[in-house]
C-alpha cells in the first residue's frame, strides 16, 4: 500500500492515526501529542481524495444522514462523506491561525482537513472568524464558513447564516439551511421553508432535511407540498423523512398515497418509515399493500417494519404471508420480528410463522422463534420442539428454548435434556427455563432495519 498511494498520503493518514477501533482511537487520543498542523496540512496537499477521506476519519465530521456533513464540501466526493465524528483537543492559536489560511488553500484536501479541524474547536474566537468570512467575495469561503459553522453548532452565528440563505450560490444557501438544521434554530424556519422553492436541488434537499430537524409540525402543510410536487425523488425523499421525524400526522394520507404510487422506490421506502415512525394507524392498509405488492425489497422490509409498529392485531395476516412466502430474507426476518412486536398473549401463531421456525435464513428462524415466545402459543409447542430437535445454530436454538418456556412447553423431562447439551449457550438457556428467569425476556430482541435518515 505505502508502494501504491507514497509517502506523502502515508505521511498524511499516519499523522491522523489511520483506521482503529473508536475504543482505541479515544485511548489513543488522550495519551498521544497534540497533531502538528503544519506537517498534516504539507501531508494534504495533492493527496487523492479517497487517501483524504481515509485521514479525516479522525476529524470533526460524519456521513450526511447524521447531520455532520454539509451539502457541499471541498472534496466534493463521496469519500469525503464517510468521516466519523470524534473529539478534537483544543488546538493552540498558532495552529488555529494555519487552519484558517487553510481555508483559503487552492487545494481541496486541505481546505476540507481545515474547516473540520476549525469546526471542531468551537471557541467564540473561532466562531468569530468564520462568521466574518460569510460576507467574502468567494463564494467558495462562504460554503466554508457556512460549514464550518454548522460543524460547530455556533448559535451566535445564527442571523449571518440566516441571511445567507439568500446568497446567490446555492452552496452557501444549502450549507447554512445545514448549518441552521444542525443548531436546530427555530427563529430560522420560516426562511429555511421559503427555499423549498428554491431552484437548486441541493438547496431544496438542506432545507427541506433542516426543517425535519426542527421541533415543530408547522411545517407540516409546506413539507407535504414538497413530497407531493416536487419533481425530484431525493426531495421528496427527504420530504418524507422530515414528516415522519417531526411525526405530522396530517400528513399520513400523502405519504401513504406516496407508498403507493411514487415511482421512485426511495420514496416509497421512507414514506414507510415515516408512516411507522409516527405510529399512523390509519396508514396500515397502505403499509400492508406495500408489504404484499411491492416491487422492491426495501420497501417491503420497511412497511413490514412500519406494521411491526403499529402494533395493530389485525396487521398479522399481512405478516404471516410476509413470513411464510416472501422471496427476500431480510423481508421475512422483519416480519417475523413485527408479528412479535403485536405482542398479544394468547394470541395463535399463525401458520406462516411457524413455518419461518423451518427457514434456511439463521436470522428469519431466530427472529420467529423470538416471535412465537412473544405470542406464547400453548399450540405452537410441538412445531417449537420440533424445530429444537432439528436447529444446529446455537442462538436460534436459544430463542427456541426460550419460546417453549413462554409458550408453557418447559417441561422438566425437555429442560433436563437440554441441560445435557454439548452446546454452553443452550445449557445457559436451560438452567434460565427451569429457574424462570422471566430476565431473559425480551431477549432475543431481533432489530430490523429501518432507514431514520435518507
Amino acid at each position: 500500500m505505502i508502494r501504491i498511494i507514497g509517502a506523502t498520503a502515508v505521511t498524511l493518514i499516519v499523522t491522523l492515526g489511520g483506521h482503529e477501533s473508536s475504543a482505541h482511537l479515544k485511548a489513543s487520543r488522550d495519551a498521544a501529542p497534540p497533531p502538528d498542523i503544519a506537517a498534516l496540512l504539507t501531508a494534504a496537499r495533492g493527496a487523492p481524495p479517497l487517501i483524504c477521506a481515509m485521514a479525516a476519519h479522525n476529524l470533526p465530521g460524519n456521513y450526511w444522514g447524521s447531520w455532520n456533513d454539509a451539502p457541499v464540501t471541498p472534496l466534493s466526493s463521496d469519500a469525503a462523506r464517510t468521516f466519523r465524528d470524534n473529539d478534537t483537543r483544543r488546538l493552540p492559536d498558532a495552529d488555529v491561525a494555519l487552519l484558517m489560511d487553510g481555508l483559503s488553500s487552492t487545494d481541496a484536501c486541505v481546505r476540507e482537513l481545515s474547516v473540520r479541524f476549525l469546526g471542531g474547536q468551537e471557541t467564540a474566537k473561532v466562531n468569530d472568524a468564520l462568521a466574518s468570512r460569510l460576507t467574502s467575495s468567494d463564494a467558495s469561503m462562504r460554503e466554508l464558513a457556512a460549514f464550518g459553522l454548522g460543524l460547530a453548532e455556533a448559535k451566535s452565528a445564527a442571523d449571518a447564516l440566516i441571511r445567507s440563505l439568500r446568497d446567490a450560490a446555492a452552496g452557501v444557501r444549502a450549507n447554512a439551511a445545514w448549518a441552521l438544521g444542525r443548531m436546530e434554530s427555530g427563529r430560522a424556519l420560516s426562511a429555511i421553508v421559503s427555499l423549498f422553492d428554491d431552484s437548486d436541488e441541493t438547496v431544496r434537499t438542506a432545507a427541506v432535511m433542516a426543517a425535519g430537524r426542527m421541533d415543530s409540525t408547522s411545517t407540516a402543510a409546506a413539507l407535504t407540498r414538497v413530497l407531493e410536487r416536487d419533481q425530484s425523488a431525493s426531495v421528496r425523499r427527504v420530504a418524507a423523512w422530515a414528516l415522519g421525524n417531526i411525526e405530522a400526522r396530517s400528513a399520513a394520507p400523502t405519504l401513504s398515497n406516496a407508498l403507493a404510487h411514487d415511482a421512485d422506490a426511495r420514496v416509497r421506502e421512507m414514506a414507510a418509515w415515516a408512516l411507522g415512525n409516527m405510529e399512523a394507524r390509519s396508514a396500515e392498509g397502505a403499509l400492508s399493500a406495500a408489504l404484499r405488492g411491492d416491487s422492491d425489497d426495501r420497501v417491503r422490509e420497511t412497511a413490514a417494519w412500519g406494521l411491526g409498529q403499529l402494533e395493530q392485531r389485525s396487521a398479522m395476516d399481512a405478516l404471516s404471508a410476509a413470513v411464510a412466502g416472501d422471496a427476500n430474507p431480510r423481508v421475512r426476518g422483519t416480519a417475523a420480528w413485527a408479528i412479535g412486536q403485536l405482542d398479544d398473549r394468547g394470541a395463535t401463531a399463525p401458520a406462516g410463522l411457524l413455518k419461518a421456525l423451518r427457514d434456511d435464513s439463521d436470522d428469519v428462524r431466530l427472529k420467529a422463534a423470538w416471535a412465537v415466545g412473544q405470542l406464547g402459543d400453548r399450540n405452537a409447542v410441538s412445531a417449537v420442539r420440533d424445530a429444537l430437535n432439528k436447529e444446529q445454530n446455537s442462538q436460534v436454538r436459544r430463542a427456541l428454548i426460550r419460546a417453549l418456556v413462554k409458550s408453557g412447553g418447559s417441561s422438566e423431562q425437555t429442560m433436563s435434556q437440554l441441560l445435557e447439551s454439548s452446546d454452553p449457550v443452550v445449557r445457559e438457556a436451560a438452567v434460565r427455563g427451569l429457574v424462570g428467569r422471566e430476565s431473559m425476556n425480551p431477549w432475543p430482541w431481533p432489530q430490523p432495519r429501518p432507514r431514520p435518515m435518507p
